[in-house]
């Protein structure tokens, strides 16, 4: 494939490394070694011998082996010439971390054009400039700006991420490795003068680790071809946008951190819905429902059954499914009278076998799969979200095992809420591949990503 060696490098050179702990070229060059990566590495300073541990270059053209990736964290004058001993070292990806391109204004916007023409008619490829470079965890590769110490990055995974913020996607990964959420891959374009996030949208629906791909964009690099591509693959897999840039204020302030000129939101909301692309609004829903879509079927129609064993959980969950100016304008499934009857029998008396099904304080781990059995038998669900609530005392931490069994039938989406216990389970719920969320919102969003999803892919 194209980008093999930039998934799986076999050799890394950081241009520019530096033993002053508060440089860049240090902390890219500490990033790798914490990683564990397993290739060569080759920092290159002419004024050094010897940096963390590792031989010291004057050159990257005095290094005999293949060079995959170049990192090179020089300012952005300094970029130019070290890009063009890159090409001639063959290398086939160098990442530029300098800003003061065209994000900058007319004398970045040069520099800038100095740099693509570095690699004309080469076979070298640029990311970025202005960007923290990529995180690979299959390959225990990190270029990120951030020191290993403060920032935590999420395992390997299933979802493929590509962002034109460095600084916004390092923070979700370190907000969303908290609960044990992985990434396949995650690639800062940047600037973007010459790798797209086009190109890198194609790559990962080839790859087969994963099973959904989450965007960070301010702009489109080519409208009309992005459409297109985009087009084409979320019929095999789920793309999911946060488009920066889709009010003034926002596009203003994206043309000051990638130098972009944001696109018209009514076009975006137009194209998403032809192309069948899920948008997000934050970066907490970004990956919420990068998360769903990965692991979860779509869903067939919109009627949701509920299980809790928490009433008033029930009944806020039953205004946000069904509301269409504070919720996401679903139905509640009206359950067969046939479902209700067996749901009694095997509740207290007390409890309601109406939806939402509340099995009260007094619910067990059995009465959790004997009802979510009933549940999927009814075709009047075309979904489930159950809330598997760990604090009353007939629940064991064998209900996980129920949601596991489950998983494959109708589509499910659970809530685990609470602070001990909960959090607890929903690291155990990732382990899994159960899509699971601490609270009633994030729950029934995911579950409404799972029905505009189904929507596209029955049209």
């Amino acid at each position: 494939m194209m980008f093999h060696k930039l998934f799986n490098p076999s050799s890394i050179a950081v241009i520019g490394a530096s033993r002053d702990e508060k440089k860049i070229g240090n902390v890219v060059l500490k990033n790798l070694k914490a990683m564990g990566y397993g290739g060569k590495i080759f920092p290159i300073n002419p004024k050094e011998d010897e940096i963390l541990g590792f031989k010291v270059y004057r050159s990257i053209l005095d290094i005999d082996n293949n060079v995959d990736i170049a990192v090179i964290t020089l300012s952005s004058s300094q970029s130019i010439p070290a890009v063009k001993e890159c090409v001639k070292k063959e290398v086939p990806f160098v990442i530029v971390i300098a800003g003061g391109f065209s994000e900058t204004g007319e004398e970045g916007k040069r520099l800038e054009n100095e740099l693509l023409e570095s690699i004309k008619d080469s076979n070298t490829r640029i990311i970025g400039p202005n960007t923290v470079g990529i995180y690979i965890p299959r390959a225990n590769v990190s270029t990120a700006l951030t020191l290993p110490e403060r920032t935590s990055l999420p395992g390997d995974g299933h979802i493929g991420f590509i962002s034109q913020s460095g600084a916004l996607g390092l923070l979700t990964m370190d907000m969303i490795s908290e609960y044990g959420l992985g990434v396949s891959g995650f690639i800062n374009i940047g600037n973007r003068i010459d790798m797209s996030e086009i190109e890198l949208i194609d790559y990962f629906m080839k790859d087969d680790k994963t099973r959904s791909i989450a965007l960070y964009l301010e702009t489109f690099k080519e409208g009309r071809k992005f459409y297109e591509t985009v087009k084409e693959i979320s019929r095999k897999k789920p793309i999911i946008l946060l488009k920066g840039g889709r009010t003034d204020a926002g596009a203003r302030a994206a043309s000051l951190h990638t130098g972009a000129i944001a696109s018209n939101d009514s076009i975006v909301e137009g194209m998403a819905k032809q192309a069948g692309i899920v948008r997000a609004y934050t970066e907490l829903e970004l990956f919420d429902y990068a998360k769903v879509l990965a692991y979860q079927k779509p869903l067939k129609g919109d009627r949701i059954a509920i299980v809790t064993t928490a009433g008033g959980v029930g009944v806020v969950t039953s205004d946000y499914i069904t509301s269409q100016v504070n919720g996401v304008g679903l139905k509640l499934a009206r359950l067969k009278d046939e479902t209700k009857m067996n749901i009694k029998k095997n509740i207290v008396p007390f409890g309601s076998a109406e939806n939402p099904v509340d099995l009260t304080a007094d619910g067990s781990t059995d009465q959790y799969d004997t009802v979510l059995g009933l549940l999927n038998k009814d075709e009047n669900v075309d979904g489930i979200i159950v809330y598997a609530l760990y604090q009353t005392a007939k629940i064991d931490i064998d209900l996980i095992d129920v949601l596991e069994k489950y998983m494959k039938e109708k589509p499910m989406v659970a809530g685990i809420m609470g602070s001990k216990i909960g959090k607890k389970m929903l690291i155990e719920a990732e382990k899994r591949k159960i899509p699971a969320y601490p609270d009633i919102e994030r729950t029934v969003k995911a579950m409404h990503a799972l029905y505009i999803r189904g929507k596209y892919i029955g049209d």
